[in-house]
């Protein structure tokens, strides 16, 4: 789980000289930290302030990071909290870092947050470029908090009201209805080995800065209470908010870069648009609390009773923080 204070709203100005320099991508989302050296090495006050300026500008870039490899990775992630592994896809190393390969799975092309079909999906998400194609293969974030504070305010209102069905049937990075091949049909098995269902409030209060964010992305399934069309039409109109342009910030990788994420507060988007080139990111997630809505009720897992135990570590999705029912029937309960 999290341990930052709760309840801190940091401010995000346009250049920041302390620890480090940070500079505003645009008015909304985004910063790039220059002159820190990630690993697990750095000092309590550098993680501190890096862990701020991701609350602030949702997500933040590095470059120049080409030192990292698994191990150093894993190193830097424990600072800001506990990794845990994907409730169904393996890692590549045998231990947290998630692949994100172009070959077999990894083009997402659609928008999400991380693993938002359990009721403790990650914090934070740490990802490192390794293999980049010549052009193309950018990716988008999104800032889920400003989305709903510019809502009018009778949409805010009734988001407010309204709980969805998360799923991984909803499968972001291997759904190619035009290019499917063995490959990534072997994909879809693996992610849907355990098929997952919660329901979580579509507006969650985020723990650590007590914004209100949206909570929706491709793993959606349907809302609660509403006939399946008026469920289409809430989801559209909810998600249409959230992907104006002006609410985004786009990121041309190079090797050797690292974003991080407030994935509680953001979804993101990796553009199918390199052809054949290979592009390979390594993703570490760091555990969440579960989402907690407007009306103080905790997200539920419908289904397993439980999110199983991974091969290695702990799952993403098994914390019971922040959940009044931990361990009650339907909830996010251990590990089995």
């Amino acid at each position: 789980m999290t341990s930052a204070p709760t309840r801190v709203t940091p401010a995000a100005t346009d250049r920041d000289d302390g620890p480090s320099r940070t500079t505003r991508l645009n008015g909304r989302i985004g910063a790039v930290i220059e002159g820190v050296r990630l690993g697990g090495d750095l000092d309590a006050a550098t993680v501190a302030a890096i862990r701020e300026r991701v609350l602030a500008h949702k997500v933040v870039f590095f470059r120049g990071q080409h030192h990292l490899d698994g191990v150093r990775h894993e190193a830097f992630a424990r600072l800001l909290g506990t990794p845990v592994a994907h409730p169904t896809v393996p890692s590549a190393d045998g231990r947290y870092a998630l692949s994100i390969a172009s070959d077999h799975g990894g083009r997402a092309n659609q928008w999400h947050s991380d693993v938002t079909f359990v009721p403790a999906y990650p914090a934070f998400s740490i990802l490192r470029a390794e293999v980049i194609p010549p052009y193309g293969g950018n990716t988008l974030w999104v800032n889920t908090a400003t989305a709903y504070a510019e809502l009018a305010e009778p949409l805010r209102t009734l988001a407010d009201s309204l709980r969805a069905l998360h799923s991984n049937e909803y499968d972001y990075a291997a759904v190619q209805p035009d290019a499917r091949d063995e490959r990534l049909d072997q994909y879809h098995r693996v992610f849907t080995a355990t098929s997952f269902t919660t329901e979580h409030p579509v507006v969650r209060v985020h723990p650590e800065t007590g914004e209100r964010t949206l909570v929706l992305g491709n793993f959606v399934q349907r809302v609660r209470g509403v006939s399946s069309r008026d469920s289409r039409l809430l989801i559209d109109l909810f998600q249409h908010h959230i992907e104006r342009p002006e609410n985004t910030v786009r990121w041309q990788w190079q090797e050797g870069d690292v974003a991080i994420w407030d994935n509680r507060a953001t979804q993101h988007y990796g553009v199918d648009d390199s052809g054949d080139h290979p592009r390979v990111l390594r993703r570490i997630t760091i555990d969440g609390d579960v989402a907690i809505g407007v009306d103080g009720r905790p997200s539920v897992l419908v289904s397993p009773r439980t999110v199983p135990a991974p091969p290695f570590g702990t799952p993403s999705g098994a914390s019971t923080a922040g959940s009044p029912e931990a361990g009650a029937p339907g909830s996010a309960g251990s590990p089995a």
